[in-house]
């Protein structure tokens, strides 16, 4: 079953929710009923919800030379963590421990959102968002995704937009 909603104050009761009221930035709550055996939240996220998966996002944590940073690819492609690392001025970049992405962002795998983390960490958003007039990434919880404009979701990011997806 899925349920959308207009955001509103309060809506969805997570930080990127919460962060996207704040900030007055128009979004859509999508909410889905989970399925604990998923092993791909994204492509789970889609298909609930009938979106195309390249209009769906993920987030993925990167220890960029020592430091935590985020990328943001559709659920279609993977991280190029090379193509990550120039984008944000690095080195090396290697996927995070998800117990320390957890930490970081006060999320769980599968529920992590670019939106309202602890922290703000550098992050970089894939070019392939900018062609869709919205996208949808994690509202915060496994379950619930909130689409919004991509310019909307650079901004509250202080995203860098680059090609950071391979297929």
């Amino acid at each position: 079953m899925t349920r959308s909603r207009r955001g509103a104050p309060g809506a969805g009761g997570t930080p990127a929710t919460a962060a996207l009221t704040a900030a007055g930035v128009a979004f859509t709550l999508r909410e889905y009923d989970h399925d604990p055996r998923a092993t791909s939240f994204g492509e789970e996220a889609a298909a609930a919800l009938g979106e195309a998966p390249a209009k769906v996002f993920k987030t993925l944590l990167a220890d960029l030379d020592g430091s935590l940073v985020v990328g943001v690819v559709p659920v279609t492609g993977q991280l190029d963590l090379k193509a990550l690392a120039r984008a944000l001025g690095g080195r090396r970049a290697a996927m995070a421990d998800p117990r320390a992405a957890e930490r970081s962002t006060g999320y769980v795998v599968g529920g992590i959102s670019p939106i309202g983390q602890r922290r703000r960490l550098p992050t970089a958003l894939d070019a392939s968002a900018l062609e869709h007039g919205t996208v949808l990434v994690s509202g915060g919880r496994r379950g619930l995704d909130v689409e919004l404009a991509p310019a909307d979701l650079q901004r509250l990011t202080d995203a860098v937009v680059a090609p950071i997806a391979r297929a």
